[in-house]
């Protein structure tokens, strides 16, 4: 095999396709990026066997081949090269020789006869959401899925299709982000769970462009991201999703109207006193016209009052801060409304149209409030 590309096509294609890189494994032949340039394209592609990553890059082939690159040290060359074109030979014996101006790498590769390709998977009619809206939909909410294993479906998020509507939600059993959004086109009805893992590496390597689309197929067993040159193939995660709706209740003893600029800077400022794996709560206490936020620590004490609209009774409630700070960083609006019943009721984060909902628990702080 020969073929020459610039470096900048080769590092853009390198880095995509890192992302479906295991990191730990026993098949040696995984650690490696695969150069296919065998069929009249340079196509590169890595796969840990629960995400498969492809990408086809712009460049010339000189001789048609294939080879397998040990990633770690392939994607390294490739960085540390000059800017401009690189040629990469390989022999019979699978001897690579990676050239850029005067410098010239010689490695090892392996055949890539052995290496685990992708899936062929049956393409059915895709879901198409623009670039911009997908990557944004995976920031809102991909904070809040759990980040240990011990309930798979909880480090997954929900993706449902009805009509013309994509509903994704994320959940890790103190809070849940739920994004709704509009889709040009209605489809039939879907749901999957997709693992977070997928979604935080396609948010990595996918542009965001308003203009351009993704294509998303689902299968049984697979989700397909179709974007540019690239495609991303994820298992699904198998079971039946958390039946959320008889959370989201709509009832509420007390409506705040808040700025949320205010809300997170003042609960930010009051995190300082907070030491990590520290787990006091940021105590809110509502009354007509003023939220008094404050926080008592190891370290010591903060307390400040925020301006607001209030409807309904007054609260003394306790929550998480970080999980206020999180669900209020992905929010745009300029005023946001909070809506709680009771000291040990979720408090919900929503917008008129609910396009987005956050709910968070709150914490028992009666032992902490001293």
């Amino acid at each position: 095999m020969k073929i020459i590309c610039s470096k900048a096509n080769l590092l853009k294609g390198v880095n995509i396709v890192s992302k479906a890189v295991p990191t730990r494994t026993t098949m040696a032949i995984l650690e490696c990026i695969l150069i296919d340039a065998s069929a009249g394209e340079i196509k590169l592609t890595a796969n840990d066997m629960e995400i498969g990553i492809e990408t086809i890059i712009d460049g010339d082939i000189i001789e048609r081949g294939i080879i397998a690159l040990d990633a770690k040290i392939f994607s390294e060359i490739v960085r540390k090269l000059p800017d401009n074109d690189v040629t990469i030979e390989t022999d019979a014996t699978f001897k690579t020789v990676i050239t850029c101006e005067k410098a010239k790498f010689n490695i090892i590769g392996k055949s890539g006869e052995d290496f685990s390709y992708i899936p062929v998977i049956p393409r059915n009619e895709p879901v198409v959401i623009s670039q911009f809206t997908l990557k944004e939909v995976i920031r809102q909410t991909i904070f809040s899925i759990a980040d240990n294993d011990n309930n798979k479906l909880m480090t997954g998020e929900l993706f449902e299709i009805n009509d013309n509507r994509l509903k994704v939600v994320s959940l890790d059993g103190h809070r849940i982000s739920i994004r709704n959004i509009e889709l040009k086109e209605s489809y039939e009805h879907k749901k999957v769970v997709v693992p977070g893992k997928t979604l935080m590496e396609i948010s990595k390597i996918i542009p965001g462009s308003v203009e351009d689309d993704v294509q998303i197929f689902i299968t049984d067993n697979h989700i397909i991201f179709e974007f540019e040159r690239t495609t991303v193939v994820s298992r699904l995660i198998e079971g039946e999703y958390f039946r959320i709706d008889q959370m989201l209740s709509t009832d509420y003893e007390t409506k705040i109207v808040i700025n949320k600029r205010e809300l997170l800077d003042c609960i930010d400022r009051a995190t300082l006193l907070i030491k990590e794996g520290d787990k006091k709560p940021i105590i809110m206490n509502v009354t007509d016209g003023n939220m008094e936020l404050k926080i008592n620590s190891f370290v010591g004490s903060m307390n400040e009052d925020i301006e607001i609209d209030k409807e309904g009774r007054d609260i003394l409630i306790g929550f998480n801060p970080k999980f206020f700070i999180d669900a209020l960083r992905v929010i745009d609006e300029e005023r946001i409304t909070l809506y709680m019943v009771n000291p040990k009721a979720p408090c919900f984060i929503r917008d008129d149209n609910e396009s987005f909902i956050y709910l968070i628990l709150p914490v028992n702080f009666n032992a902490a409030a001293n």
